[in-house]
């Protein structure tokens, strides 16, 4: 039995130079949800923040913030549809090969990343370690 998404497929998102293998997935849902909450706070030309710091109940979490400033010298800059997100180099050794989405629960709604780098993650969701 085949089944069907009425989903678009994920956009892969890659480095703008030879790197092709530092990529993330953003799908249709995460970019509007970016590009919803960017409009809401009057600033739909700055970008996503997407990052890890150290921390949490399992040694990483995730960062997701709004980025008001000009990329940094060693920042990635990865573009769907018009909406811009950053990426510091340290950070995308971790995240590459993740897809960013949206998710809606009854018991969370947000960003959500499929990272296949994680080894576990904690129970709140927001923690994780690596491989």
């Amino acid at each position: 039995m085949m089944t069907m998404s009425s989903e678009p497929a994920p956009k892969t998102v890659d480095a703008p130079d030879k790197d092709r293998k530092l990529s993330i997935t953003i799908t249709d849902k995460a970019v509007a949800f970016a590009r919803e909450k960017l409009a809401k706070r009057g600033t739909p030309d700055a970008a996503i923040r997407l990052g890890i710091k150290g921390g949490g109940c399992s040694g990483f979490s995730y960062v997701i913030a709004f980025e008001d400033e000009p990329p940094r010298e060693r920042d990635r800059v990865f573009e769907a549809d018009g909406v811009r997100f950053v990426v510091d180099k340290k950070s995308l050794i971790y995240l590459a090969g993740s897809a960013l989405d949206f998710e809606k629960t009854l018991m969370f709604q947000g960003f959500k990343f499929r990272n296949p780098n994680e080894a576990t993650s904690c129970g709140c969701g927001h923690s994780f370690t690596v491989k």
